[in-house]
C-alpha cells in the first residue's frame, strides 16, 4: 500500500538522558528515524530532554524541543504543534511509557493525533507481563512457570509453591531495572518491594529460574500488511541469568542446529504477528541442552539490540521502521544501504560479529562487578571478521581498557582460588579469567560445566590460547611469517 499522504507532520519522542540500559544506541535509532521521515517529505517535530545527542541537532529534525520528557509537557507540545501522528517506538522504554500514559489520559484522542506504527494494544500486550503470559499460552509457545504479582504477599505464596530460586521481572522497565534473582525467602522479601516500585504499573512477574539455558535473540521487522523479515539472530556467550546487555553476543548464532534455528525463528515470527507489531521487535528466547525452548520476553520497539543488528547486517532497522509508520510496506521500501534491494530481503551474513559490553567499573571501582538480570553496561563495542576468534580479539582491543589480547592482564597474577572464582562467576572480567584458566591447563569441558557457557565458544578461546602458547614457545618461527 502506498505512503499515507495525509501525514504531513510527525512528532518523534526521543529517549531522554543517557543512563545505564538506555544509552547512545537510542540516539542512533532516533536520528535515523528523523532522517527517514524527512526523506519522505514529512515535517519532523522532536522532543528530547538530552541536548548532548545528535538527534537534537537542527539539521536532523525541523522543530526541536529540549525539555523534560513528561506527560504534561508532551501534552503541551502536542496541543501546540498538532502533528498528524506520533512515533514512540524509537525512544526506548521512555517512548513507550510516555505514549501509553498519553493515551490513557485521553490526550491523543482529544487532539485527534494518531499513534503510528505499533499500536497501543500491541505495546500493552507485550509489556504487561500477565497479558503476555496469556498470549503465549494461547499460542502454545512455552514460557517459564510464572505469576504476575502486585503485592509482596502474592510473590511469597507463588515462590513457596514453585520453589527457589525465582526471577523478578518488573513490567514496563528497561535494562532489567528492579529485577534480579531471589534464592531464598529472605532475598525475595528484600528485592520484591523494590521491584514493585520500579514498575510504573506496580506489577512484577515472578518466574521460575531457567538460569544456565542458552539465550538467543531474533530481531524482527514487520509491516502493516503482515510482511515480516528476520534481520538476524544473535546468540549470547553467557547463558540465561546474565542480562543480554551485559553478555558478549555473537551474530549470527553459531551453536544452534538447523532445526533449533528454524524452531526459534518460527516462534519469533508467530509471536510478532500475533502481537500485531508494525515496526521493529526483539524476541528473546531460552534454549535447553535437550532442545526445549522458553519465551523470555518481547520488546515491541527498536531496542539496543536493534542498533547492534543494524550495524552487524547493514539493514537500517530504524529507517525502515519510521517508513512503516507512514504506511509503507517492506516491498515498497528500498534498502538505502544496497540501493537496489527492497527492505523485504533478509540480510545474509558470511562473517561473524562479536559484541562485548563496556562497563563503567573503571570509574566506579567499589561497585559490585557481578552480573545478573539487571543491566550494568553503559556501552558496547562491535567487531567483524571471518572467524569468531578474530572478531573476539578485535572486540577486546576496541574496549580501550589497556588490553591488546585476552591474555596477559592482571588475571595472570591471580592465585588458583581467585582464578577459579572469577572464571566461573559472571563479572565484567570473566572472559579474561576463562582464558587464563585455559592457559593454566583447565579443560574446556570442565569450564563449560562450571559456567553453562557453550563449549563451542570456549573452544574458540582455547584456540587463541593455543596460538599464544606456540608464539611464546617459538617466537622466531612466527616472526619469519610476519610481512
Amino acid at each position: 500500500m502506498p505512503k499515507r499522504t495525509e501525514l504531513k507532520r510527525v512528532l518523534v519522542i526521543g529517549s531522554g538522558p543517557i543512563v545505564i540500559g538506555q544509552a547512545a544506541e537510542f540516539d542512533y535509532a532516533g536520528t535515523q528515524a528523523c532522517r527517514a521521515l524527512k526523506e519522505e517529505g514529512v515535517e519532523v517535530i522532536l522532543v528530547n530532554s538530552n541536548p548532548a545527542t545528535i538527534m537534537t541537532d537542527l539539521t536532523v529534525a525541523d522543530i526541536v524541543y529540549i525539555e523534560p520528557l513528561t506527560v504534561s509537557f508532551l501534552a503541551y507540545v502536542l496541543g501546540k504543534e498538532r502533528p498528524d501522528g506520533i512515533l514512540a517506538t524509537l525512544g526506548g522504554q521512555m517512548g513507550l511509557n510516555l505514549v501509553s500514559s498519553l493515551a490513557q489520559a485521553g490526550v491523543l484522542t482529544d487532539l485527534g493525533i494518531e499513534l503510528l506504527g505499533t499500536q497501543l494494544k500491541a505495546i500493552e500486550m507485550a509489556e504487561d507481563r500477565e497479558e503476555f503470559r496469556h498470549l503465549m499460552m494461547r499460542l502454545g509457545h512455552p514460557i517459564a512457570k510464572s505469576e504476575t504479582v502486585t503485592t509482596v504477599e502474592e510473590g511469597l505464596k507463588f515462590a513457596a509453591r514453585i520453589g527457589y530460586p525465582v526471577v523478578l521481572r518488573p513490567a514496563y522497565t528497561l535494562g532489567g531495572s528492579g529485577g534480579g534473582f531471589a534464592h531464598s525467602e529472605e532475598e525475595l522479601l528484600e528485592r520484591l518491594p523494590h521491584a514493585l516500585t520500579q514498575s510504573p504499573i506496580g506489577q512484577v512477574l515472578v518466574e521460575e529460574s531457567i538460569a544456565g539455558w542458552k539465550e538467543v535473540e531474533y530481531e524482527v521487522v514487520r509491516d502493516g500488511a503482515d510482511n515480516a523479515v528476520v534481520v538476524c539472530n544473535m546468540e549470547n556467550f553467557d547463558p540465561v541469568g546474565v542480562h543480554t546487555g551485559d553478555s558478549i553476543v555473537v551474530a549470527p548464532s553459531q551453536t544452534l542446529t538447523d532445526h533449533e534455528y528454524h524452531m526459534l525463528r518460527h516462534a519469533s515470527l508467530d509471536i510478532v504477528r500475533n502481537l500485531g507489531i508494525e515496526g521493529g521487535c526483539n524476541v528473546q528466547l531460552a534454549l535447553s541442552k535437550t532442545g526445549e525452548y522458553r519465551v523470555i520476553e518481547v520488546n515491541p520497539r527498536v531496542s539496543r539490540s536493534s542498533a547492534l543488528a543494524s550495524k552487524a547486517t547493514g539493514y537500517p532497522i530504524a529507517r525502515i521502521v519510521a517508513k512503516i509508520g507512514l504506511g509503507l510496506t517492506l516491498p515498497e521500501i528500498k534498502n538505502p544501504v544496497t540501493g537496489k534491494t527492497s527492505a523485504a530481503f533478509e540480510p545474509a551474513l558470511d562473517y561473524v560479529v562479536v559484541k562485548i559490553p563496556r562497563w563503567p567499573f573503571d570509574k566506579f571501582p567499589e561497585a559490585d562487578r557481578r552480573l545478573g538480570t539487571q543491566m550494568k553496561a553503559t556501552g558496547e563495542v562491535m567487531a567483524i571478521d571471518r572467524t569468531y576468534e578474530a572478531a573476539l580479539e578485535k572486540a577486546v582491543r576496541s574496549l580501550e581498557v589497556g588490553r591488546l589480547d585476552i591474555l596477559g592482564g592482571p588475571e595472570s597474577r591471580a592465585d588458583d582460588e581467585t582464578l577459579k572464582r572469577l572464571a566461573t562467576e559472571p563479572t565484567d572480567q570473566r572472559l579474561f579469567y576463562l582464558a587464563e584458566a585455559l592457559w593454566r591447563g583447565w579443560s574446556v569441558t570442565d569450564l563449560a560445566q562450571a559456567t553453562g557457557i557453550d563449549p563451542w565458544f570456549l573452544q574458540g578461546v582455547d584456540r587463541i590460547v593455543a596460538a599464544e602458547r606456540k608464539l611464546a614457545d617459538d617466537p622466531e618461527s612466527w616472526r619469519e611469517r610476519l610481512p
